[in-house]
């Protein structure tokens, strides 16, 4: 069934990891008894979010458009008129899920309500005809180009009067400026280039808790690693506009954002299109500015886009999390060739000279078990080198053939149960690794975001080196000082580590 557990410890919700996004529901103040109810007429839309940080910015700009446009965004799927699926197509099982969520929306309408279902996200952008053909249930296939119009689509689909604010966001801003319009039933797939300008992505309805959130400074991709797919369907690298990401940052900020995730397909990338010296380091560095702002984290490096600069920023800036994600995928240098990744040499001077420079840096990572190829000696290498360099974050995937990468044609194909132990093994020593940080930590004094509680009702919270939904977490007790102030959602407290839990923290505030 379509899951409904939301994100939003501020709304009083529970907080879990890696959970598709869905939105709060909102504190609704009672109603005097001598006043009429007022009825919303709106058309009511629901919202599964799958996928990675950038598909959710998407997902958010989208229901900021339908709620402009005169939607009513509801939290259970049941009371919706439409259903969006955004969907994920990164690997096997992302297809997997996103395809069961699709079914499961679909399966409501057997109450006779009839939803209308709309699929956008990556499996729309990368696999639309298909979808069409293969799920008459859907009523709209919406790719990225066409998002812009994915209201007046939908109100046309449903047979409702294209508003205004609907009508005029249009990619080429025509359209009529007048309520009330009833226009023609819309094309059923609207999916167009991969590769389309930025829109204003400050004005959304956030899945996120209130006081944390995403910057998108750029997207799509140059790179051509032979086993992802993601080039295709995201389109070229664009960083975004400088002025619009300050204007974005500043409105996040200003609404109660204390945490800023930069994201991209490659993150550190960003200017380097322009070459008009507005690259990441300065990037931060302004953002550094933004009064109200704790920290900022990166997240999706790419290992070729370290200049010294930047690393230095990562180093002195107080307002940057020491914390860097950078996807490696693997070690061995012949594995890497042929993956079409930086070698090995590059990658290990590289990890050895940020851990040099940066104070107290955590680095986050993700390698690829059971590539094409891939020999019991190349992996024992793999095993070796995480358990000799201990990253504090790491994750690992087993390979995943994908339509039309090179990789999924290679010669020597690893068999999957061989992929999922290698992957096992490596994930099972990354456990013992960060339990032992977990455990070093313990005693000191740190900055805790507090998200929210947990399904248990505990209070929980992350430090700068925890990244929404993929890291560990810290549980809160009350403080041992009466005089200390009670912890609310969205502070930032200054607590001591009291223990660990696995690779989970245990803390108190102090201030």
């Amino acid at each position: 069934m379509l899951p409904r557990t939301t994100l939003h410890g501020a709304c009083g919700k529970t907080i879990s990891r890696r959970q598709p996004h869905l939105l709060c529901k909102s504190t609704q103040t009672a109603v005097p008894p001598t006043l009429p109810a007022i009825i919303d007429t709106r058309p009511k839309v629901s919202f599964v979010g799958l996928g990675c940080a950038k598909n959710l910015v998407d997902g958010e700009v989208m229901l900021g458009d339908l709620q402009r446009s005169g939607f009513q965004i509801v939290t259970e799927h049941e009371d919706a008129d439409a259903i969006v699926i955004n969907t994920c197509a990164f690997i096997e099982d992302a297809k997997s899920e996103s395809l069961e969520a699709i079914m499961d929306a679909s399966n409501l309408n057997d109450d006779g309500k009839k939803r209308k279902l709309i699929i956008t996200g990556c499996l729309a952008q990368r696999y639309s005809n298909q979808l069409a053909a293969d799920l008459p249930e859907a009523d709209l296939v919406v790719g990225f180009e066409n998002y812009g119009t994915l209201a007046a689509s939908l109100q046309a689909k449903m047979g409702l009067p294209v508003t205004a604010t609907a009508a005029t966001a249009t990619p080429s801003g025509s359209g009529s400026s007048a309520d009330g319009v009833l226009v023609a039933d819309p094309a059923r797939v609207q999916v167009g280039s991969a590769t389309v300008p930025f829109r204003p992505e400050w004005d959304r309805v956030r899945l996120t808790p209130p006081h944390t959130a995403y910057l998108r400074v750029a997207e799509g991709c140059n790179h051509a690693c032979t086993f992802c797919a993601i080039p295709g369907f995201r389109g070229k690298f664009r960083s975004k506009p400088w002025q619009a990401l300050l204007d974005e940052a500043k409105h996040l900020v200003e609404s109660g954002v204390r945490e800023i995730n930069l994201i991209a397909e490659d993150t550190n990338q960003y200017g380097q299109d322009r070459r008009d010296g507005r690259d990441l380091a300065l990037l931060m560095r302004e953002l550094g500015k933004l009064e109200g702002l704790h920290w900022m984290r990166i997240l999706y490096a790419y290992p070729s886009y370290f200049t010294d600069e930047l690393i230095d920023e990562i180093a002195t800036n107080p307002k940057v999390a020491k914390y860097i994600d950078i996807p490696l995928q693997h070690i061995n240098n012949l594995v890497l060739l042929s993956m079409n990744r930086p070698p090995q040499d590059h990658t290990q001077k590289l990890l050895f000279k940020l851990r040099e420079r940066i104070p107290d840096l955590v680095l986050r990572t993700t390698f690829i078990s059971g590539f094409p190829g891939e020999t019991a000696a190349q992996h024992a290498e793999l095993v070796t080198f995480a358990k000799t360099f201990k990253f504090e974050r790491m994750g690992c995937f087993a390979y995943s053939e994908e339509d039309g990468t090179p990789a999924a044609t290679f010669p020597d194909q690893v068999p999957q149960k061989l992929r999922e132990r290698r992957r096992d093994e490596l994930n099972g020593l990354q456990q013992r690794t960060g339990e032992t940080f977990a455990a070093s930590l313990v005693g000191r004094e740190v900055d805790v975001l507090i998200d929210g509680y947990n399904e248990d009702g505990l209070l929980i919270g992350r430090t700068q080196w925890d990244a929404p939904d993929v890291d560990p977490l810290v549980f809160l007790t009350e403080p041992m000082n009466s005089t200390v102030p009670p912890m609310e959602v969205g502070q930032v407290r200054r607590c001591v580590i009291d223990g660990n839990s696995l690779f989970d923290l245990e803390a108190h505030p102090i201030s």
